[in-house]
Parts: C-alpha cells; sequence; structure tokens
C-alpha cells in the first residue's frame, strides 16, 4: 500500500517488493510441483537411493526484500547427517567391542565373487598392479585367507601320507600307518607363517613409517589378507607333490614360489621403496627368503622320498675243517 502523504485520496494499491502476486504464487506452485515431479522420478527410477528429511524447527531464512517474504525453516539436524554420511561414505557400519561376535562378524563380510576375484588375482599378478589396491580395494577380509590356510593345512598333511605310501609302494618289510601328527606339524607352521610374520612385516613398517615420513604403510589386516591369498598357489601345488618324481616336485615348486612371492614383492616394493635404499633391499630380500624357506621346508619334510639301499646278503662263513689221521 502506497499512500500520497498531502491527499489520502491519492492511495492506491501497489504490489510490495517483498510480496507475491497470484501470478507469481502460481508461478512458484508450478516450480515446486515439476521439481517434485522430477524427484519422485529419480526416486523410482533408484529406489536405494539415499534422502536427506528437513523440517521446519529450527533454522530458519528470511528471503531478501521487504516485509512481506515468506520464511523458510530447516533443519539439517548436523550431528545425525554427519553420522549418517560418515557411514554412506566410510561404508562401516559400527560394531560392539572385541569381545562381541559383530566386532569379528565384520572381517568376513564378503561373497564369493569378491573371493574368487582376489584369488585370481594371487595366481596372475602383473607388474605395476597392486594386490590391496587392486583387489582389496580397502575392504580386506580373513575369510579367504582363514580358509585357504585351512585347506593348505590339510592338504600338505594328506598329501604327504600318501607320497609316503606310494614311494614305499612294493615294500614288502613296510607297513603304512597314517601319520596324524603332520596335520598338526603343518597347521602350526601354515598359521605361524601366515600371522606372525604379517605381524613382523607390519610392525617394522610402521616404526619405519615413523622415523621416515615420506613411507607409508598397510593396516595390519591388509597385510595378514595379502599373505594368507599368496598361500593360495601352494594347495593345486600339494596335491601335484604327489606325484613321485622329484624333478616334477621341484619344478612345482620353483613355479609356485615364483608366483606367490611376485605377489608379496609387487605389493610391498611400492611402500618400502621410499625407505633408504638398504633398507628397501633389506625388507624384501627378507620377505623373498621367509617365503622360500616356508615352502621348501613343507617340501622337505612332507614329501621327502626316502632312498632305501638294498642291503647285501649275508655271506655265511666257510669253516675249513682238518681232520687228522693218527697212524697206527
Amino acid at each position: 500500500m502506497i499512500c500520497n502523504s498531502k491527499a489520502l485520496s491519492g492511495c492506491k494499491k501497489t504490489p510490495a517488493k517483498g510480496g507475491s502476486s497470484p501470478l507469481n504464487s502460481q508461478g512458484r506452485s508450478e516450480t515446486y510441483t515439476r521439481k517434485f515431479d522430477e524427484a519422485a522420478e529419480l526416486l523410482s527410477a533408484d529406489p536405494g537411493a539415499s534422502t536427506l528429511s528437513m523440517s521446519a524447527s529450527n533454522t530458519s531464512t528470511t528471503a531478501a526484500g521487504g516485509g512481506g517474504g515468506e520464511d523458510v525453516k530447516l533443519d539439517l539436524s548436523e550431528e545425525e547427517g554427519e553420522e549418517e554420511s560418515s557411514e554412506l561414505l566410510g561404508g562401516q557400519k559400527p560394531t560392539g567391542g572385541f569381545w562381541t561376535f559383530e566386532y569379528y562378524q565384520s572381517f568376513f563380510n564378503v561373497d564369493t565373487v569378491q573371493v574368487l576375484d582376489r584369488v585370481k588375482g594371487s595366481l596372475m599378478p602383473l607388474p605395476g598392479r597392486n594386490f590391496i589396491k587392486h583387489n582389496l580395494r580397502s575392504n580386506p577380509d580373513l575369510y579367504g585367507p582363514f580358509w585357504i590356510c585351512v585347506t593348505l593345512v590339510f592338504s600338505v598333511a594328506i598329501g604327504g601320507n600318501l607320497s609316503s605310501f606310494l614311494s614305499e609302494k612294493g615294500n614288502p618289510s613296510y607297513h603304512y600307518r597314517p601319520q596324524f601328527h603332520r596335520v598338526t606339524i603343518a597347521a602350526l607352521v601354515i598359521f605361524m607363517y601366515a600371522w606372525l610374520v604379517p605381524v613382523g612385516l607390519w610392525g617394522f613398517l610402521t616404526w619405519r613409517q615413523g622415523a621416515e615420513r615420506q613411507i607409508g604403510g598397510y593396516s595390519f589386516l591388509e597385510t595378514v589378507c595379502v599373505y594368507g591369498y599368496s598361500l593360495f598357489i601352494y594347495i593345486p601345488t600339494s596335491v601335484l607333490w604327489i606325484i613321485p618324481f622329484e624333478w616334477l616336485r621341484w619344478t612345482l615348486i620353483l613355479i609356485a614360489m615364483v608366483i606367490s612371492g611376485s605377489v608379496l614383492v609387487l605389493t610391498f616394493w611400492p611402500v618400502v621403496r621410499e625407505d633408504t635404499k638398504v633398507m628397501a633391499v633389506a625388507t624384501v630380500v627378507t620377505i623373498v627368503v621367509l617365503h622360500t624357506l616356508l615352502a621348501v621346508g613343507c617340501k622337505m619334510y612332507f614329501f621327502q622320498t626316502e632312498v632305501h639301499v638294498p642291503s647285501a646278503a649275508p655271506i655265511t662263513p666257510t669253516i675249513n675243517m682238518t681232520i687228522a689221521t693218527k697212524a697206527h
């Protein structure tokens, strides 16, 4: 309402700057309706999309202009919004303490496709292809490494028993007896290697990361995961070790060591190369040597072919008896 100060009769009604005419209200309604329809179409196309609810309770914003503006109140719930966004971006669900089952359940949260993809990556290491970055993708698991170690324990122990039986086949003095203690020995060796070596390597890299700021590193779970999947090649190798040919066994163990060791070297070299040259080379050599000791040790203990030297026939000494006759 604008009025002339000299004459009241000069008053006329004009829309205020901040006000809204019926045409403007209708245009805004059509705009809101169109945006609502577009949002509904997007939700129908992607039902799993995340949504953010806004309610008019706390925060108010007044449109610029005169006194006829409309108030728009939004409640973004900052704390809840940050928690929801962190869960969506991190891809992790809140878990309880380490004494709860839910805490360890998150370490086995993988499907068959992911496990098979990681197994394939451990069998075909390629230069410049980091196993952690290309296969784990910030989602390491313990499901694959655990069952790989368990399967390897039984394949090595059972294969060693069968190898001993086949190597002694045809020996009449040999009586087969199952050697169940080999399962215990195989379990101790394999699980100690798959857990203690990653612990030592992770601790060493963490220490070097503190000493040399430019050095990166992997988490403990990622380190264990790499070592576990790198042992998969030894499962078919241990089965083929049953064939009683030493040249074939050493050929298979050499191939397995090259494939499995390449996974470890290609994974940890990008991390240790930022260290001093001596430390980098010493770390890689230690990884390869420990891996070689595991393979050669399993071959020598569980699949060692005994060589039997035929014993000579006993010689019966001949006694020459001289009978003296006495002359009469």
